[in-house]
């Protein structure tokens, strides 16, 4: 779990209110990111950067060799692959702005489009991550489960498909919330309190009544997390169900490894999105969302490369391949 330094100011009690009097609507927003001294937003900058940086290196290492190595040649990577594209393009969306604020001496200026276009972004491409994260498991389960016909489930055609349904899916899904979302009236303030476009924030500034829309959210929501979580329920059941029946520890063992850093992954990834997303009132606990989009959207990319390259032994043996490569490319 990430933690900052006590000193670091999320209440914003003393920070700058800009009222929009009587208009109706916002042509710009303002976020207050994090407070705190010069020389703590100039550490906080220095560790995210840093988590940026790994994250962008260890997902793109992840989709080349995938892309390129035969041994990596099958649905579980070519469904990794796509994981880790979401995975880097979630993070683009939301660190480099979050790391300019940081540099900033006042508050972040976002433009209306840039704020549409950041909200709908991150939205759709979280939900066809959810999507794949569900396929993976049903993936997951057809190879230990039915080892004999997974070349024939799972074929080309099959993984391409749930591919494209799955961010198609991603990116229609969330067109409706997000049109919703900036049809309310801004007219309370244009001040986001939090480092991205949250849409949390958003509705809270709003002066028209959001309730049934937050309802509508929730719902929403819950069927995007749940209606992935429970085909992964499910298939991990079968799973562990069928692996105890295996005799031998190491054939348990080796079954479940090739599990392992999926499993890791979903825990991760749908513990901290269950706290952020689904629940009744999307305007409450602005620290506490602060701190959760953080793991969401800053510290589960980046620990998905290692947590996906530690626990399979294809993909190391691949990665040394590609090293010991480009080391005989130098000295020849």
């Amino acid at each position: 779990m990430l933690s900052l330094p006590c000193s670091l100011d999320f209440t914003r009690n003393k920070s700058p209110s800009y009222m929009l009097g009587n208009h109706s609507s916002a042509t710009e927003f303002y976020l207050l990111g994090f407070s705190g001294s010069r020389e703590l937003r100039h550490i906080l900058f220095a560790t995210f950067f840093f988590f940026y940086l790994v994250t962008l290196m260890g997902n793109t290492v992840i989709i080349v060799i995938v892309c390129l190595d035969k041994h990596l040649q099958s649905p579980m990577y070519f469904f990794l692959g796509h994981l880790s594209a979401l995975e880097l393009l979630v993070t683009t969306i939301i660190v480099p702005m979050m790391l300019w604020g940081l540099l900033l001496p006042g508050m972040q200026t976002i433009s209306l489009a840039a704020c549409v276009t950041q909200l709908f972004l991150y939205l759709a491409l979280g939900t066809t991550e959810f999507t794949l994260l569900g396929a993976m498991a049903v993936d997951r389960y057809v190879a230990v489960c039915n080892p004999l016909r997974y070349n024939v489930i799972m074929n080309s055609r099959t993984c391409n498909f749930v591919v494209i349904v799955s961010w198609l899916f991603g990116f229609l899904f969330e067109i409706w919330p997000v049109y919703a979302t900036f049809q309310l009236s801004y007219c309370k303030s244009n001040v986001v309190d939090n480092f991205f476009c949250d849409r949390g924030q958003l509705l809270k500034l709003s002066c028209d009544n959001t309730l049934f829309m937050e309802f509508i959210l929730f719902l929403m929501a819950i069927f995007v997390l749940f209606g992935s979580l429970i085909p992964t329920i499910v298939s991990y059941t079968y799973i562990i169900s069928t692996i105890l029946k295996i005799p031998s520890a190491s054939g348990r063992r080796k079954a479940f490894s090739t599990c392992a850093s999926h499993f890791t992954c979903v825990v991760i990834g749908y513990g901290s999105c269950l706290f952020l997303y689904v629940k009744p009132k999307q305007t409450q606990a602005t620290d506490y969302n602060r701190v959760v989009s953080l793991m969401v959207y800053v510290v589960t990319p980046f620990l998905n490369p290692f947590i996906f390259t530690l626990q399979n032994d294809k993909v190391i043996e691949a990665l040394r391949d590609r090293v010991k490569q480009c080391c005989h490319l130098f000295r020849n």
